[in-house]
Order: C-alpha cells, then structure tokens, then sequence
C-alpha cells in the first residue's frame, strides 16, 4: 500500500471521528471511523504506524474543538492565526494519545499478526481513562459520547461508564479492519465476540428503560440568555437581574420545589451584596421555592483575597442556607497552570481568572429533596460526580456558562456527556446554561425538555429520585481500569516474548 494511501486512509480516520459528535452528529460513523487506522497498523512498520496515529489524533482534535478558536479570538488578544497556533499545539498533544495507541497495536499485530487488532479496544479505552486523567485530565471527545442519543446502548454504562460504548465501538471497528485485511479467522472470533456483547448490552438496555422511574419532584430551569460580552459590565448588572427576576415569576405557577440558575447567574459576588441577597430571598418567598444561583464567592484568608466560582442555595427564610464551591478548575479559564513559567499568558487572555478551587463535595439538604450540584468543567469528570451521589444526592444538578462558545458546537458537545453521567448513576440532571442548552435529562439518559442556544426563557419539569445506588456509583471505573491492566499485561507479554526471541 502507497504511503499516500496509509495517509488518506489515516485522514479518513480522524475525520469520521469527529463526523461522529455533534455538530455533524453522524453517530453511525463511529462504528467504523477507526476502521481504516487500524487496518493501515497491521501491515506498516510500528514507527510509520505511530505518524499515522498521530495524524489521526491530530485531525480528530482539531475539527472536534475550532470552537476553542472563537473562545480564544473573542475573550484574548489572539488573532486567528495566533488562536489557530494554539489551537493545533493543544491537537498535536491531544493527537499523541492515537499515536500511543497506534504503537501499542502496531507492536501487537507486529508479534500476533492481524489478530491483534483484537485487543483494540481495550487499548483505546485505557488510553481515554489516561487522557481524562493526566495533566488535570481532558476526557472531552471520548467515543462513547458520540452515542449519547442511542439510549439501549448507552444503559450498560450503568456498569461500565462511558468506557463501556467506547470498548463496543472500538471492538467493532476492529473486526472491520479484520475484514478489511482479509484475516477471515479473526473476523469470525471477533464478529462472535462482538454480536454477544452487542446483544447482551441492548437486551439490559431495553429492561432498564422499560423499569424508567416515575417523575414525582418538580422542577423549574432558567435560562436568561446573557450575551457573555455584557455579562459584566456594571451598567447591566441590574437589567440581568430583572431578567432572571421576571423568567422566575413566570415559572411560579407550575408550583416547583426548586428553582434552577445558570453558573454566574448573578453577576456578584453575592455574600457582599446584601440588597441584592434580600431581593432574591424575597423572589424565592414569590416562587415558593428556593433558588439554586450561580455567582462568585470572595473571602479573605491571610489577608489575601480568594475567589471562588460557587453555587449558593437561596431560601425565603435564611437567605443564602448553603453555598458549594466549584473543586475542579478550567486550566486556562479559571486558573493559569505553571503560573510563575507561563507568566505572558495573562497578558493575552485578561479573561482568565484567579480562582481557588472548593475543598469538598456538598449535598444541599434544603429542597424537600437532596441533591448536588456540579459546575459547568466538572460534569465532563464521571470520578467526580458519582462523589454526590455517593454522598447521598437523589439527583443532580448542572449549572455551566457555555457563552463563552457562542454559536458553535460547544455547547451541545457539553450536553452530549451529562446523558452519561445520569446513567452511570441512575440520577435525573437539571442542567441550567446561561446560554444554553438547558435541560432535564432523566436518569435513562433520556433529554425530556430542552432549550436551545440564545432562547430566553424557562423549562418546568418533574424528575424522580434515585432508587438505588449503580455499579458505577459503588466501584467507579473499574472496567476502565481493567481495560488498562488488560492492556499493559498484553504488551508485556508480547515484549518479554520478544525479548527471549520466541515467536510472538
């Protein structure tokens, strides 16, 4: 095969996968995007096969996130091409997780022959557990999101996480590429091996949709529509607040137990402002239910000031009864890793914040119900939410300020994990943007109602509670890990075989 080829099909390859996420949202792709990869791996020189897999890597990334470029040209001092730079530094890092993968399989097939192609899957998914978790982890993009509308498939992450659909999708491609190489044996095994889980996996799907639980709490969502570049401004801060204030009276009627506002909803920091505390402990008496707002939190400590980026929970009675502080921080958005060596990256984005991550996990206890609250970054970490759930949270809540995307496929890439993260763990999620997409999403995955980008207005719902804890919520990732540990020992064997130069 021409070098040419290896590279086109390598393209093909990235291409597919991003084609799989929204906003192509070709979900079908995702079945056989990898295929092409894979079966270049099985008859090129591990080295070469290395290139291709980061060239893969590179073109997923880099058509999966050009909205990271509107963020940078919008909120720095970026240019396009200065934007697009960093853009494709971020790819080629991002870009060498395929390459990896592609060396582990290149060096498999290189001692098992094609059949290697087999152990794919698990590779793949090691390497998505790493990527979510290395360097403050980035698990944006990963292949089982692409899936988050097919709800019997999805369901098995109630066992398995997202790292499940990924290991099924994966599994398929490669008994793709096996045909595609024309090992007929291993298309038999795999193809076998394949259909088994796929049938299992949808059977316990359509059971665990046909048990969905009956909605009983209700529930109200604001979405205000505050155009990001006068989110701050002090000239409209008391206009937000009127608009918040009248999408709240206006979901009084269906009688809600909570009211939901998006991340920094209200642009203060609001334990300072006292006027501006009594006027939503008076809209929360008008509602009849508390209201769930996002707004900063300043404390001194040292005599230093902290920020904190937080949710505070506002009742009739007490005025701010609880307040949860957001633990997992946007490097570059709310924090500048490496501060002292990267010292110039301030003076191009002035809209980085300064903020200092929460200490611990809270449930509020004061809504009639128990739920809690993840912000905006933290719902894309499946660790870090089961800890709510495993503190007793009977659903969720997830507030986010998507604005900063504008109108690209951002936004709705974010939506496309909280799908995941309610069956992980058999809870609703009331998810509030400010720009959108706003959502109730029930614990099957399923989005019952949802407003769209730029649309001002509420959504009203009911949602149950959660019944009982999962898999997932009692022992995590542990197929993930499994996938790793599999992984590892198959590259050690086929090493150590090497080594004593013995057929591999």
């Amino acid at each position: 095969m021409r070098r040419s080829i290896q590279i086109v099909l390598a393209v093909c390859s990235g291409l597919a996968l991003s084609g799989s996420f929204p906003n192509w949202g070709f979900h079908l792709l995702a079945w056989l995007a990898l295929a092409p990869l894979l079966a270049v791996l099985a008859s090129v020189p591990v080295r070469r096969g290395v290139l291709l897999g980061w060239c893969t890597g590179f073109v997923f990334f880099s058509t999966l996130l050009p909205w990271l470029i509107h963020t940078m040209t919008t909120y720095s001092t970026l240019s396009i091409p200065l934007a697009g730079l960093v853009l494709s530094a971020l790819t080629i890092t991002l870009g060498g997780y395929v390459a990896l993968f592609a060396w582990a399989q290149g060096f498999l097939c290189s001692c098992l022959g094609a059949r290697g192609l087999l152990l794919a899957a698990p590779l793949w998914v090691g390497l998505e557990w790493l990527r979510g978790h290395l360097f403050t982890g980035f698990p944006w993009g990963l292949l089982g999101y692409s899936q988050y509308a097919q709800l019997p498939l999805i369901q098995v992450a109630a066992w398995t996480g997202v790292y499940g659909v990924s290991f099924l999708l994966v599994l398929v491609n490669s008994v793709v590429a096996l045909g595609l190489v024309r090992d007929w044996r291993g298309v038999k095994v795999g193809g076998l091996l394949a259909l088994c889980l796929l049938a299992l996996t949808l059977g316990v799907g359509a059971s665990r949709l046909r048990r969905e639980a009956e909605p009983t709490f209700p529930v109200a969502v604001i979405q205000g529509s505050i155009d990001q570049a006068v989110k701050w401004s002090p000239a409209f801060q008391r206009t937000t607040m009127e608009i918040y204030d009248d999408l709240t009276r206006r979901a009084a009627p269906s009688s809600p137990a909570l009211v939901v506002w998006p991340e920094t909803a209200a642009p203060y920091f609001l334990r300072w402002e006292p006027g501006v505390t009594a006027d939503l402990s008076r809209l929360a008496r008008a509602a009849g239910a508390p209201l769930l707002v996002g707004a900063l939190h300043l404390e001194r400590r040292d005599g230093s000031p902290r920020y904190f980026n937080s949710a505070f929970l506002i009742t009739a009675e007490e005025g701010i009864a609880a307040r949860y502080d957001k633990m997992h921080l946007v490097p570059f958005g709310e924090y500048v890793p490496l501060k002292r060596l990267l010292f110039f990256v301030e003076a191009i984005a002035a809209e980085i914040g300064d903020f200092t991550p929460g200490e611990r996990p809270l449930v509020f206890d004061r809504a009639g119900s128990r739920f809690g609250v993840v912000i905006c970054y933290e719902g894309i970490f499946p660790e870090l939410f089961r800890q709510f759930v495993r503190g007793g949270a009977e659903f969720m809540v997830n507030i986010t300020n998507d604005g900063w995307f504008g109108r690209t496929s951002g936004p709705i890439q974010h939506l496309t994990m909280i799908p995941f993260r309610a069956v992980e763990n058999d809870v609703a999620v009331v998810r509030a943007a400010n720009t959108g997409v706003s959502a109730i999403v029930a614990p099957s995955g399923r989005i019952q109602e949802r407003l769209g980008l730029f649309e001002r207005g509420g959504v009203n719902g009911r949602i149950p509670l959660r019944r009982s804890a999962t898999f997932y919520t009692r022992y995590g990732d542990l197929f993930a890990w499994g996938c790793l540990g599999a992984g590892a020992v198959a590259l050690a064997r086929a090493g150590w075989d090497r080594r004593r130069r013995r057929p591999c």
